[in-house]
């Protein structure tokens, strides 16, 4: 782990490389766009053929999951999985309708009746990555926020392993948070034929979801033909701390959200010395124990830091300008330096609050941006999964009263029809 305290002479340049912006390289830009026409021109030939060459998967029977695979994942996942999904799934759909927008409608100071409907999408897609791990929570904490929209057909895309399966508590929770169809395929091509469709799948309205480099990519290159939510990219978690941290727990989310692989960015960020230098003794202990420790010590030595502030008002700015995915913070007066917390997707507060459980559990989406883009986008909502229509309603009284400014209006912008458009209504009641 990189350690720069704020008297080193290289802390404000290493200060400056945590204002990230993600820009793909022009490999990934070009692999990505190729792949998209392929599966744009060749459709379920080339989902076939992609599939086989990056998950070595023969799909030649069939691109999506059968209803004989639906019943065997079910039949195939304990007891103890299914409660921990229904679990999730209930504070999933308690945090969605808290946060989902509602119909209103009022009138203006011209007596015009405005108002705007919030519809749910027809189709959407959730992609759900594969490979290192079955993202069982990423099934509920995408699909999951479909469904309690409201939306009434949901797509998922995930990588099958090279036997043409799907683990089996994945596709258990894919269908538990209402998915209605799952495409076998993942990577740019999973994406480009949900957001285009082919003999198999019907093309979506919108993809949600993470993944890789070349998953965003298309996400990224296919806007316009679908809406998207974000462009999330590695896992990331910083931690501002005081004296008051317990070293052991802040060690303890280092790790968590380090074994998302060794991409994963990982920060602590305190203005005291000693906690420091327990935190690094605990991150050691506790990394000799955990199962994927190729993945931890590529992430502690690469994409791990630690910065020593001369005070907290030097670690929130620091925490504003890298923008983190999760935050922990923990500090004495909690409370008082919250409010001050500008950027971060996700806030865990307090010694108490792992970040672990909002992952898998409290309700709220993981998926969330990352890569500084926090200063642009927020995470994953109930409220992306809806059409925002504005409703306009006038009487004769509401035009009269809006004519006089209409006109003016088309006068301005040379649009005559637009005046004429309000005034005949009046000349018509005369």
């Amino acid at each position: 782990m990189k350690v720069v305290a704020y008297s080193s002479p290289d802390y404000q340049s290493f200060l400056r490389t945590l204002d990230r912006r993600a820009i793909p390289s022009d490999r990934v830009r070009d692999v990505v766009g190729g792949i998209i026409a392929e599966v744009q021109e060749r459709g379920d030939e080339a989902l076939v053929e992609l599939t086989q060459k990056f998950d070595k998967a023969d799909l030649s029977a069939g691109l999506l999951v059968s209803d004989e695979e639906w019943a065997a994942a079910e039949a195939a996942t304990d007891v103890a999985t299914r409660e921990a999904i229904a679990a999730s799934l209930r504070n999933i759909t308690f945090f969605a309708e808290k946060s989902q927008r509602q119909d209103w409608r009022d009138h203006n100071e011209q007596g015009v009746e405005v108002g705007e409907r919030f519809v749910p999408f027809e189709r959407v897609g959730c992609y759900v990555p594969g490979g290192k791990a079955p993202l069982v929570s990423t099934a509920l904490m995408t699909a999951g926020f479909a469904k309690a929209a409201g939306v009434p057909e949901i797509v998922a895309a995930t990588p099958c392993g090279p036997d043409g399966k799907i683990n089996a508590a994945l596709l258990y929770a894919l269908k538990a948070a209402g998915v209605t169809e799952v495409l076998k395929v993942g990577g740019a091509q999973g994406v480009a034929a949900l957001a285009l469709g082919t003999d198999s799948i019907a093309p979506v309205q919108k993809i949600v979801g993470p993944g890789n480099d070349f998953v965003v990519e298309a996400k990224r290159q296919l806007i316009g033909a679908i809406s998207i939510d974000l462009l999330p990219g590695p896992s990331e978690i910083m931690v501002l701390a005081d004296e008051t941290a317990n070293p052991a727990f802040v060690a303890a989310d280092l790790l968590g959200q380090a074994e998302h692989g060794p991409d994963s960015v990982v920060g602590l960020v305190t203005d005291s010395q000693s906690l420091l230098e327990a935190v690094l003794r605990e991150v050691e202990k506790q990394a000799a124990t955990l199962s994927r420790g190729d993945y931890l010590q590529k992430v502690l030595q690469e994409g791990a830091f630690a910065i020593v502030v001369k005070d907290l008002a030097e670690g929130v700015a620091i925490v504003n300008a890298f923008a983190p995915e999760h935050l922990s913070l923990v500090v004495g007066n909690e409370n008082d330096w919250l409010p001050q917390i500008l950027t971060a997707s996700a806030i865990y507060v307090g010694s108490y609050s792992p970040v672990a459980v909002g992952d898998f559990l409290a309700g709220p989406s993981h998926t969330l941006p990352t890569g500084g883009s926090g200063k642009s986008f927020s995470g994953l909502r109930a409220d992306q999964f809806q059409r925002r229509i504005s409703v306009v309603r006038l009487d004769a009284a509401a035009v009269a009263q809006s004519v006089t400014a209409v006109e003016q209006f088309a006068l301005v912008e040379g649009l005559d029809a637009h005046g004429r458009s309000a005034r005949i209504r009046l000349e018509d009641l005369e």
